[in-house]
């Protein structure tokens, strides 16, 4: 007997479409941005966009004023029901525990909040210990890292304009090793590093022994949506073992952006 047919792809093309145009609206200025603007960002066609966007309108996920386009009402009244990271969580753990298992250490998922900083939704263990397991390093889902000692808030950072950091951070850090960096003009020139380089490293400079690394995750427009965390002492994973190691995360980072992010083509 022969083997049963994959099924076709289910995907709605028009939803998928309309999803990404609510996403960069979501990317754009509060005071919106026109229907060829947009169409531009996604990839779509003009008179497409148009279609979508009314039909968004007509819905109340999209408001229009004058010839720009904002998110709408209907938006904000189902997004206050939403649990933020639970679809999230369920899509990222498998690939997550796999970086973990690679490299027997442990691993995190961290995506930006509204008051500029991380949460930390997702982590997962290899088989050993992660070096001193204190407070501060086990299980920190729900909790933060502080931004300019952990590697995942330095990818943050790299995000922001350097006026945000200044403003953001004093001039003093607070020091939670004798390697952490606590002048905020050093921390600069290695949030430029950062931004140049593509991901982020902290050594010792949480934890006496640990190190860390950590790339960002992006969607289809670009915007940071998420930062992938390798964690593990420095006696078991050196310095030398980085360059397998980010890649082996650009790989996850990779099939993280086809599982949640990657949108199909366009017109």
């Amino acid at each position: 007997m022969s083997e049963a047919p994959e099924p076709a792809d289910m995907a709605n093309k028009s939803v998928t479409k309309a999803v990404r145009l609510l996403r960069e609206l979501a990317a754009q200025p509060r005071t919106g941005a026109t229907v060829t603007t947009l169409a531009k960002a996604v990839g779509i066609s003009r008179p497409t966009a148009f279609r979508l966007l009314y039909s968004l309108e007509r819905t109340g996920l999209v408001d229009r004023i004058d010839h720009n386009y904002i998110l709408g009402w209907e938006m904000a009244r189902l997004g206050r029901h939403a649990d933020p990271y639970v679809g999230l969580v369920a899509r990222a753990q498998p690939l997550v525990q796999e970086l973990a298992d690679k490299f027997n250490e442990s691993a995190t998922l961290s995506v930006p909040n509204a008051q500029d900083g991380l949460d930390l939704v997702a982590e997962a263990f290899g088989s050993h210990l992660v070096g001193i397991r204190s407070s501060m390093s086990q299980h920190m889902v729900g909790q933060r890292y502080p931004l300019h000692a952990s590697s995942s808030g330095k990818v943050l950072l790299a995000e922001m304009p350097t006026e945000r950091v200044v403003a953001l951070l004093p001039e003093k850090l607070e020091a939670y090793t004798s390697h952490t960096i606590t002048d905020r003009a050093v921390l600069l020139r290695e949030v430029d590093q950062v931004r140049e380089q593509g991901f982020a490293v902290m050594d010792n400079e949480l934890e006496e022994e640990l190190i860390s690394l950590s790339r960002p995750v992006r969607d289809s427009s670009g915007t940071l949506v998420a930062v992938l965390t390798l964690n593990g002492p420095r006696y078991r994973f050196g310095r030398a073992r980085i360059p397998e190691a980010l890649q082996q995360m650009q790989d996850i980072v990779d099939r993280l952006v086809d599982v949640f992010w990657q949108d199909s083509a366009g017109d």
